[in-house]
């Protein structure tokens, strides 16, 4: 953590791989990251630059250039000097007084050096840049240079900047970067992004759009921006509903070239009621912009925004969830820079409210709208269907958590994780033998702690010139149990991500475990205060594996009469928005609850191959009268609670609904099957929901079951249930059953 900076596993690891590259001579010189929009880049490239400079001896400048004709290169300082005040940060203008210094960081305005007639390469009483870069190549001054948005530099006057300096490295970053086969290449996982809560689960495009309509181009507007208020309306009643006063923004973009068509958004938004005058709507051009003071606070009073392509980099606006994106004449591509305006979750995290996590676009261009389906995996076209009458009367009790109780003790938890570990690494009294047992499965004992754990691989150019270090050598830090205090708690929260309990508890059951002093019963090892500290932080990967082996071990009880969950009724939606691919073949699946459900909603984009396998082969089935198709996650939705290994409630949400013909009702569970003897099921906490899964349908006298497939048949288990399918008789093929 640094300053107060809330940290992330994968923007640690985007730090230690910055680190890595830079450090090792055999890397290339160029290195590129690709980093979604919302990932953090600059909160990244900050932390990068803090750690090389604590963990070099060379004379380093870092040169950072940012794009833009806006003030990204000050936002850019300014959340340095925020977050490591201790950094010299500088303007152009300063270092060109001063001269590029060792452990400065120069942030430089790509339109500052670039455009013709710009001050810092003119001659005259001060040196011009090329100049000044000279003079601190005599000096030994190295230089790192950081694109950022490098995708808008890519021209000839940039390149010369670029080469003047003589980088060490060049690290280039977008959301947008290639892999070129000559540059070093690292890409942040978006999924890691959407599951710390940073970004929107997914973009839902068009969604109420009619399929296949023609429209004149002054019927866009009215078209769009009616479908775009009311999702704008939607939004702001959820937030309403969980007690928030974020204020969700629309986003129009104009085509380039038509001053005209911004003439017509307005006369439609004010006979829509919403104007200049009353605060309603905001305009951010080149030429005018209106009403930008309280633009970016989440409760801003604008509920629309008309811009062009030119906002769309450095510009940071969490509320905004909806773009209207007009048609263009043809002549521009589609790009990602705009949709990442959109992704970010306004308070860094996701509600589970589906309406909520989600964000919208709203287009008829088909041109960008093929090429926003083709560039994002997380982008879907969804279509809104509506219940048949067949299925409109269905009913069941659902189960929700019951907050009243949080799950076993700490003595009780302590004791499970206790047992897995003396069972898994055959622990027992003596102490130097359990330390033994547990450095032969992979745990460290240092008494110093690895730097790479800490923040990345360091190494000094002197070191690496010299081959004091080689490339498998990590530099070790002496425990200052102060300083390495914050990466102790840090430690502790990751393992808390995967337990669910409390920090304190975990922290308290490590110490019970690993840390000299307190009751013996339970101590494996007595580990001083700071190789306490230590173990902890260089094993936390490690012990986060461990502790979610736990917490996925079978409960082992029956649901208790304290346990029980709230339980409320649900029945289908009678409007539900599904997302689809559009397919060459299209035709209508006949047992489906909705109605216009086709084949374009089971696609490998929008439904996993055991889905896929199962709505096929239900659609081929005689006997059943209708399936639903349940949602991942949100209280519309039937839920089930399942309890972990420390008895903590969860919910899980079966796949599918499925009503016969005779009145038989099926729930099912759908997991990755088995391939030539390999599983691909994933989900750890499988054997908890099945127990869970069994209880509820034999209380509401339903036939239920777990399907997976092998070699693409489909096998159902609803007895007991076991990982192999081949050879197990719990496992018996679907038609068996139904």
């Amino acid at each position: 953590m640094v300053n107060g900076m809330m940290d992330y596993e994968f923007q640690d690891n985007c730090v230690e791989y910055l680190i890595d590259k830079t450090s090792n001579l055999d890397s290339k010189q160029i290195i590129t990251v690709k980093a979604p929009t919302g990932a953090g880049k600059t909160v990244i490239l900050i932390k990068y630059i803090d750690e090389y400079l604590k963990n070099t001896s060379e004379q380093t400048a870092f040169i950072w250039i940012c794009p833009g004709k806006g003030d990204l290169e000050m936002q850019s300082k300014e959340r340095m000097d925020e977050m490591t005040p201790q950094r010299d940060s500088r303007t152009l203008d300063y270092s060109m007084m001063l001269g590029f210094e060792p452990s400065s960081v120069t942030f430089i305005n790509w339109e500052r050096v670039t455009k013709k007639g710009n001050t810092a390469l003119k001659n005259g009483e001060k040196a011009n840049l090329f100049e000044m870069i000279a003079a601190a190549h005599k000096e030994g001054i190295k230089f790192i240079v950081i694109i950022d948005e490098e995708h808008q530099n890519n021209t000839k006057k940039a390149d010369d900047i670029i080469l003047a300096f003589a980088a060490k490295n060049i690290i280039r970053v977008s959301a947008t970067a290639k892999k070129v086969p000559q540059y070093e290449y690292y890409e942040i996982p978006e999924d890691e992004v959407i599951e710390a809560g940073l970004i929107s689960r997914a973009i839902y495009v068009n969604e109420g759009v009619e399929d296949k309509r023609e429209y004149a181009d002054d019927d866009d507007y009215n078209y769009l921006l009616k479908l775009a208020d009311e999702k704008r309306k939607q939004i702001l009643e959820n937030y309403r509903l969980i007690g928030s006063n974020i204020r969700p923004l629309v986003l129009i973009q104009f085509p380039a070239g038509k001053p005209e068509n911004i003439k017509l958004v307005e006369e439609k938004l004010e006979s829509m009621g919403y104007t200049y005058d009353n605060g309603m709507v905001s305009i951010w051009m080149t030429d005018v912009k209106i009403n930008l003071d309280n633009l970016t606070d989440l409760a801003g009073s604008s509920a629309f925004l008309l811009m062009k392509q030119a906002i769309s980099t450095g510009w940071d606006c969490p509320r905004a969830k909806v773009l209207v994106k007009l048609r263009e004449g043809g002549s521009e591509d589609f790009q990602i820079q705009t949709i990442g305006r959109i992704r970010r979750m306004p308070e860094r995290k996701h509600y589970g409210v589906d309406v909520l996590d989600y964000c919208y676009i709203y287009t008829l261009d088909e041109k960008y709208k093929t090429g926003l389906l083709s560039s994002l995996d997380k982008a879907y076209q969804v279509r809104r269907l509506f219940l048949k009458d067949v299925a409109k009367d269905f009913r069941l009790e659902k189960e929700l958590r019951n907050l009243d109780f949080d799950g076993l003790g700490e003595r009780e938890t302590l004791q499970k994780i206790y047992l897995y570990f003396k069972e898994t690494y055959n622990l027992g009294k003596d102490k130097e033998v359990n330390q033994q047992n547990l450095k032969a499965a992979g745990y460290n004992f240092d008494h110093q702690i690895d730097s790479k754990i800490l923040q990345g691989v360091f190494r000094t150019t002197e070191q690496l010139s010299e081959g004091i270090v080689k490339n498998n050598i990590n530099i070790k830090t002496r425990v200052n149990t102060h300083t390495h205090g914050i990466y102790l708690l840090h430690s502790v929260d990751e393992i808390k991500k995967v337990t669910g309990m409390q920090s304190q508890k975990v922290k308290n059951i490590l110490m019970r475990m690993f840390k000299k002093g307190g009751s013996s019963k339970y101590k494996f090892v007595a580990l001083e205060n700071s190789d306490f500290y230590a173990f902890i932080i260089n094993n936390v990967k490690k012990l986060k594996i461990d502790f979610k082996n736990v917490t996925s071990q079978m409960s082992g009880i029956q649901m208790a009469f304290s346990l029980e969950p709230k339980r409320v009724d649900f029945k289908i939606p009678e409007m539900e928005v599904y997302k689809y691919s559009e397919v060459k073949e299209r035709h209508l699946m006949r047992v489906n609850a909705y109605r216009e459900y086709t084949n374009e909603f089971i696609t490998d984009k929008t439904r996993s191959l055991p889905e896929r396998l199962f709505e096929r082969y239900c659609e081929k089935n005689t006997d059943i009268e209708w399936v639903y198709k349940n949602g991942d996650t949100g209280q519309q939705y039937l839920s089930i609670v399942y309890l972990d290994a420390f008895l903590k409630q969860w919910l899980f949400y079966p796949d599918y609904i499925v009503h016969m013909k005779d009145g038989t009702d099926w729930i099912i569970e759908t997991k990755g099957g088995e391939t030539h003897g390999y599983t691909k099921n994933i989900d750890t906490q499988v054997a908890n929901k099945f127990v869970a899964f069994k209880q509820y349908a034999e209380a509401h006298n339903l036939k239920w079951g777990f399907v997976r497939d092998m070699e693409e048949e489909l096998y159902i288990n609803n007895t007991e249930y076991h990982e192999e399918i081949m050879g197990c008789d719990n496992w018996e093929p679907l038609k068996n059953q139904f």
